[in-house]
Formats: structure tokens, sequence, C-alpha cells
């Protein structure tokens, strides 16, 4: 009698819901999904899409590389090979579109699967984490596309944001260069803390609209001004900030493409040392809490102007931090994916027209990070840094620009080399092959917080420093390029550029 109670009331739990599930998989239509990884996660994930026939899927298998899975059955769903079968696969059962259920996978993983996935031309996504399908009313949209980002062989870092949030609540918050790529995604992030009001300025009327209307559509009730100016206008600035009195600024403004600026080195000079000694004197004078100026990995050892122009505006920052009540914090960090004029971009566009990709060097290296993560460390670093400090993300190792190149030609469905070709055409003046983040003489002082990097910058001479920056906007003034060089090597003894004479003497 326990036997046969037993067995009628686990029947009427069990019967319906395998009639219910075969009943589905019977009749399911829609997209025909294939699922990588045939453990708890997969297991979830096909439970979860049989559950909701409206989102539209079908799992009609799995791949797992435990050959002791092989030709087993899950939820009715047949384990139907590794990897290397996953071509094979997705031609016999039409698949259209393949899905990785597996816990943190590895870069190594996801290109091995992104491989056959983008040759054979359906779309591949991965699970974010087992609780977005615990809950019923999270779909499938909820599963993350696999990007390039994927696949640079480390996690972005995720920050803890209440400390962030507490700053910048109920502030008025200055954005300069926010019509660019960082200064936009600073303007997005920061509209999240609800400041009290958001200032957008930067020179480009057309990119300063659109982020204005991104925002205005976006945070409805943010007070958001914008501010068509140039950062060395120094009459602007200072009526700027005694109209609106910003108490924490994002200097963002800078040219940044090292090829120009090795052509025209005194619109480097003036954009990226001017317009932050100009910025960072206004917030002083005013009374601002905070200024947070964002640098790049180039400004070390710089091999460029643009780099030296950025390092002098880091020296230009330790200048100020000495004279007042106002933090002043540097953030570095290296190449920014899909900012504009990147290497992603281009990449992309000539992938579409059928290659070649360009390359300058087989071996260029270079440190990636994604602009919502390089934010991310911007708001993170003001939240936490002191004043002088220099802040650094652990970016993990450089990525070969050439192996970013096959990525992304594998991505596209086509075979490196074969279908698309990769050409060199040499380095451009002011690059390196490869970048660091921190000076012999600042990883000595550097400790980590929260997986960023805090650290002492290189010490300068206030008075000589002073005297030398002078000299050096004179020249940039008068377009002088002979003596700003020469000027810039003198006031950034480690700036090394094989095309200068250093031997020359100027009356």
């Amino acid at each position: 009698e326990p036997l046969l109670t037993i067995v009628l009331l686990g029947g009427i739990r069990v019967l319906p819901r395998i009639y219910i599930e075969l009943r589905s998989s019977r009749n399911a239509k829609g997209r025909r999904l294939l699922v990588f990884g045939a453990g708890d996660l997969g297991e979830n994930l096909v439970r979860t899409v049989r559950r909701h026939p409206q989102w539209g899927y079908r799992v009609v298998g799995y791949i797992d590389d435990d050959d002791e899975k092989s030709g087993t059955m899950i939820h009715g769903i047949r384990v139907l090979g590794r990897v290397e079968e996953i071509s094979t696969v997705i031609e016999e059962l039409s698949v259209d579109e393949l899905v990785v259920a597996v816990a943190n996978p590895d870069s190594e993983l996801l290109r091995r699967v992104g491989s056959f996935c983008w040759r054979n031309g359906i779309p591949m996504r991965r699970v974010t984490g087992m609780s977005r399908f615990i809950s019923s009313d999270l779909g499938i949209e909820t599963l993350k596309e696999i990007n390039i980002v994927d696949l640079l062989g480390r996690s972005e870092v995720e920050l803890d944001p209440a400390r962030v949030r507490d700053y910048l609540h109920d502030r008025v918050v200055l954005v300069t260069g926010a019509g660019g790529s960082i200064g936009s995604e600073l303007c997005r992030q920061i509209s999240q803390c609800e400041p009290r009001r958001l200032i957008l300025m930067g020179k480009g009327e057309n990119s300063i609209y659109q982020i204005g209307a991104e925002l205005s559509q976006g945070f409805p009730q943010l007070e958001a001004v914008s501010v068509i100016g140039d950062v060395t206008d120094s009459a602007k600035v200072n009526d700027l900030f005694a109209r609106q009195c910003p108490e924490v600024v994002f200097h963002a403004a800078a040219h940044k493409h090292v090829p120009f600026m090795e052509l025209h080195p005194e619109q480097a000079v003036h954009n990226n040392v001017v317009g932050t000694l100009t910025v960072g004197r206004a917030a002083l004078e005013h009374g601002a809490s905070r200024f947070v100026l964002i640098s790049t990995d180039k400004a070390v050892k710089p091999s460029s102007v643009m780099g030296a122009t950025k390092r002098l505006a880091e020296n230009t920052l330790q200048l100020l931090s000495t004279k007042g009540s106002t933090s002043f914090i540097t953030v570095r960090f290296g190449n920014v994916l899909r900012s504009r004029g990147s290497v992603v971009p281009l990449f992309e566009r000539q992938i579409e027209a059928g290659g070649p990709l360009t390359l300058t060097h087989p071996d260029m290296r270079r440190f990636f990070m994604s602009i919502p993560e390089a934010v991310r460390l911007v708001l993170h670093s003001g939240a936490n840094g002191d004043n002088g400090n220099l802040c650094v993300l652990d970016m993990g190792q450089q990525v070969k620009i050439v192996d970013l190149a096959r990525n992304m030609i594998t991505m596209a469905g086509k075979r490196p080399y074969e279908d698309i070709d990769i050409v060199t055409l040499g380095p451009r003046p002011g690059e390196k092959l490869s970048e660091e983040l921190l000076t012999e003489e600042e990883a000595e002082s550097a400790r980590v917080v929260d997986k960023i990097l805090f650290c002492s910058p290189e010490g300068i001479d206030v008075s000589s420093f002073e005297a030398a920056l002078k000299n050096l906007l004179l020249a940039a003034t008068r377009c002088d390029t002979d003596a700003l060089l020469l000027q810039l090597h003198q006031i950034v003894p480690s700036y090394q550029s094989p095309e200068f004479e250093t031997s020359k003497v100027l009356d």
C-alpha cells in the first residue's frame, strides 16, 4: 500500500510533466537551437526554453567535449558529439543558432566554438549566468551575444558602483570632450548616478547634440546642459565654471591619433597640455572637489608627440595638486575597443570590403579594454583616488594585433589568409611595438585596491617644469615645430623619438 501510494502520488506530478515536455518537443516551432555544454547550465537552459515556447526556440541537440556524455539523452535531447563535429551537426539539423552554456568559458574555447559557427554563418551567444534562467520573467533575449571583447583573453573588470554613486549623486558634474567615445559613455554612466546637473562640453556641435538628445530620452529627469566650447579658451572655461559651479570634473578632451599629432605637434600641445592646464586651473580657482584626467599608456616612455603631450598633461596635474584643495587624479589605460578611429572599426570596414586587413607590424601588441570598462575604471578611480594619485587598471597581457585580425576574420565566417588576406605596411611615425602601463619608479609605489593600481607618479621639479612649460607653449603658439620638439624632449626626458636630431641646437 505505501509503495502504491508513492507511485500514484509521484505519477500525478511526473506523468503530466513528461507528456507536456514530449508534446512541446514534437510540436515546437521556431529557431533551431544547438546547445554547447551538457552540464547543469545547459540542462537548465533546455528546461527553461521548453517552458516558454513563446520565445520561438526549439533545442535540437547538445554538443559537449566530455566523451562520457556522447550519445546520452538529457530531457529527451541527445548529446551529438564534440566541438569538432559542430559543422556536421549544424548542416544535418539545419541549426539556426548556437548557445554556449558553460560557466565562465575562456577565450580559447569561445574561439574554437565560434570558428565553426561563423564559418557556417550562424549566430553564437552565451549564457552569462545560471540566475538568468531561474526566473520565468527573464526571456531568451537575456543571452549575451559573443563579440570581440570575449576573445581578448581576459574578463572585463567589474567594479562596485556604490562608491561611485555616493560621490556623484546630487553633484554638479562636468565632462569635457563629452561627444567623444569615452566622454559620451562617461555621460551615460554618470547619468545613472542621478547627478544634480550634468554639463556636456565639447567642440563638435553634432556630437554634443547627439549625446544630449540620447540623455534627454534615456534620463528625462536629468538636468543636462550642453556647452559648445574649446578647453583651451580660458575665458570660455572660466565663464562656464563661474556660471555652473561644477563640483566634479572629468577631463576627456584630447587629441589622440598618433600619426596626426606627429604632423601637427602644436595642436597636440594646445589641446592636450594647454587644455588640461586651463580646465585644471579653473577647477582649482572655482573650488571643484575633484578633477579626473583621462590619460593613456602611450604617456609611459613616449615615442610620439601625442604620448609626450599626455605625459605633460599628467605632469601638469602634479603641479596643480600642490596648489589648493581640489583633488587631482590621473587615470591611465590602454587602447579602447570601438573608440572612434581605433583598429576594430577599421578591421570591420576592411572585412566588409573583402580585405585585406592592414597591420603596421606583425609583432605589434596592445592592451585592450572595452569603452564601458574604461569608463567604470575612470569613475571608480575618481571615487577612491587621493590627490596626486595615478590610477592604472591591471589589464593582463597585451594582445597581438595580428591575432585580433585573425579572430575578427574568423568571426565573420571567413578564413584568414585564404578568404581575406592580412598584409603588413610597416610602423607609422611615433608608434611602438608594445606599450607599458607604469614606469619602474611608479611600479615601486603601486598598491592594488579593487583591481586598480594606485601609485605616485614620477616626481617633477616644479620650478624648472613651470619655466620649461612656458617656453613650450610659446613655441606651440608660434607654430615653431623645431623649437617645440626640442622643448618637448627637454621637458619630457623619457621621450624617445628616432626622427629627432638630439644634436640640433637652436638660437
